[in-house]
């Protein structure tokens, strides 16, 4: 079996005969509006952590197990060095409580805590994984003034898992606690597990971090005297990770990660067209290739704004390197056909290859048409400042990272980021305080998480697409029954997502079914108008909400359909904005329907 694929297997089986239920990996643009991208396997479940949402209604079991898609965009410097990806896949475990007894031999559905959550790590690296226990140290969290030492988890690794002493190190806040993030919320010690390459330097902890394990015990609060407190919660949880491009490493006895299974094809494909090319940056051309694609098979699509300016800077570096050593053979095309092979059987969306190739060649059409020009800029000026870099960016599409590079070193030598981003900062806000302007101050501007715009043609775009999410509900629950509901979305101008609850795939004679309920409305031209109200009359009237969402005590109720128009099509709580009438959305196609979970469903669909 492939070693990408083996491991994988192992990972879900040991865990799923323990209980859990296997998830599939969410998307990387999150539902969660506070992060750009998703950048760790707990963000999906966050809201299981606190309590708003029932892990064993939604999942059947308080235990759960996935391998998550991430993005970071924290490391974009150190890519190409033996360690670092912008994407990479997150290997994990989750317990959301109430705890039931902690037994790992246990393997009910109950949540678990510290004995059962080390135990099964450390049985999976050394029972399935063959990884020898003389390679093996751990830390946990020394304590101190706010909170106190992790005692148990100590006790555990020494007294139960039979870790000498001399392998269990005492870290700090900084490295062994996580959280909160911000002032306040759950937070907790954690313990990690390190692998060395022999039983020497294990003991010297000279070894890799291979899995972190996190205890959520505590919450966090801020006093009245701006002090931080830490209090013990009643059902803690487990949220563990594991990178799997780390891990590969460790299993396969690389020296980094591009050596191992899951990048080498990658680099070996591009190496034959960029020989003369120095290692770190056929290593970059990977990273960013692969990261692109999985950015683009999740519907972001190259801008000056948030995840779609992440995906511009990968495309545009991969450009740069192209330039800068002259290679003339369009090596995305090469990686992308490697990258489909190694992951189209785990993620379908990264088969959608023409798509995503359309999206490279115009961006690389664009980009070339504006590069000659921000060259020659660049190469007549003796100083460039941050500001100018943002005025540069403005006029030629020139990210910071790219004038820096390309620019001749002597006039870069004063030009610092943070001025470059209190320009971009300066700009931002004069397009948000236009655009509130037109939309009547909705608060839903540039990027509101569900819906995003970057201009006042985007919002009208996304408006049609916002109202179309209602009518394509409406047409679900009629066609498929009442207990259909939203389980989450997202718009851009490009495109709209929409999850729902349901246990199998649509047939092709039900989606041109709901394709066309939808579009019989819009032809209907129906009204589209909201009525405030407090929470409470909202749900006696019956209008549906999205039951992950918490609603302040007045809301909005949005209508499609009137008494005077033949009857009232959709009543749901909504924020807004819409169109004044479903004409005015145009027509609208779906696109796809695939699972995201065990009995979610997705939908992508366009209005035109």
């Amino acid at each position: 079996m492939n070693p990408l694929h083996d491991i994988r297997k192992k990972f879900f089986d040991y865990f799923e005969t323990r209980g859990h239920r296997v998830i599939t990996s969410s998307s990387l643009v999150p539902d969660d509006s506070s992060v750009l991208l998703t950048t760790a396997g707990m963000q999906q479940f966050k809201r299981y952590y606190t309590k708003e949402l029932d892990a064993v209604q939604d999942f059947g079991s308080a235990r759960t197990v996935s391998i998550q898609k991430c993005f970071r965009t924290t490391d974009f410097e150190e890519v190409g060095d033996d360690t670092h990806l912008t994407f990479f896949e997150m290997l994990g475990n989750f317990s959301f409580g109430p705890v039931g007894t902690d037994d790992p031999t246990d393997y009910s559905i109950q949540g678990y805590f510290k004995r059962s959550a080390i135990t099964w790590g450390y049985e999976f690296i050394t029972s399935v994984l063959g990884i020898s226990p003389e390679r093996i140290y751990v830390t946990v969290f020394e304590g101190d003034e706010r909170t106190p030492r992790d005692e148990a988890s100590y006790a555990i690794w020494h007294n139960e898992i039979g870790l000498a002493k001399e392998r269990i190190r005492l870290g700090s806040r900084q490295d062994n606690f996580w959280g909160p993030t911000g002032a306040e919320g759950p937070c907790g010690p954690t313990t990690e597990i390190y692998i060395a390459p022999s039983a020497d330097e294990a003991l010297a902890g000279k070894g890799v971090e291979v899995w972190n394990i996190v205890f959520n015990e505590y919450i966090a609060r801020m006093t009245t005297g701006d002090k931080q407190e830490f209090q013990k919660v009643d059902q803690p949880g487990i949220d563990t990770g594991m990178g799997l491009e780390r891990l590969l490493t460790i299993t396969e006895g690389k020296q980094n990660i591009f050596e191992t299974s899951v990048l080498r094809p990658l680099m070996d494909t591009i190496r034959i067209h960029m020989s003369h090319v120095p290692e770190r940056d056929i290593r970059i051309c990977a990273d960013h290739i692969r990261g692109s694609l999985f950015l683009m098979s999740d519907g972001i699509v190259p801008s000056n704004k948030g995840a779609g300016y992440i995906l511009r800077r990968l495309l545009r570096k991969i450009i740069a390197l192209k330039i800068t050593h002259d290679v003339h053979v369009d090596i995305f095309h090469e990686g992308q056909r490697m990258v489909e092979e190694l992951f189209g059987n785990i993620y379908p969306l990264i088969r959608e290859s023409e798509r995503m190739y359309a999206v490279w060649k115009e961006e690389e059409e664009r980009f070339q048409e504006s590069i000659a020009g921000g060259l020659k800029e660049l190469t007549k000026r003796k100083e460039i400042s941050g500001a100018d870099a943002f005025h540069i960016y403005e006029s030629y599409g020139l990210p910071y990272e790219l004038i820096k590079e390309l620019a001749p070193p002597h006039a870069t030598a004063t030009m610092r980021q943070e001025d470059f981003d209190a320009e971009f900062k300066k700009h931002q806000d004069i397009s948000r305080a236009g655009v509130e302007k037109k939309f009547g101050g909705h608060g839903l501007v540039l990027d509101t998480g569900e819906l995003k715009a970057r201009d006042s043609q985007e919002m009208d775009r996304v408006m049609r697409m916002h109202t179309a999410t209602h009518l394509l509900q409406w047409a679900l629950r009629t066609l498929l029954g009442e207990t259909i509901h939203q389980m989450g979305s997202d718009i851009n101008p490009d495109r709209m997502r929409f999850d729902f609850n349901f246990d199998r795939k649509l047939t092709p004679e039900e989606i041109q079914a709901v394709e066309l309920m939808v579009n019989e409305r819009i032809k209907e031209d129906l009204p589209v108008y909201y009525k405030e109200m407090s929470k409470d009359e909202a749900v006696a009237s019956g209008a549906l909400s999205f039951f992950k969402e918490k609603y302040p005590e007045t809301v909005k109720v949005y209508y499609i359909g009137s008494p005077e128009s033949g009857g009232v099509v959709s009543m749901e709580f909504c924020g807004g904005p819409h169109v004044e009438r479903t004409g005015h959305i145009g027509v609208f196609t779906i696109t796809k329907e695939e699972s995201v979970a065990k009995g979610t469903r997705r939908i992508r669909a366009t209005v035109a």
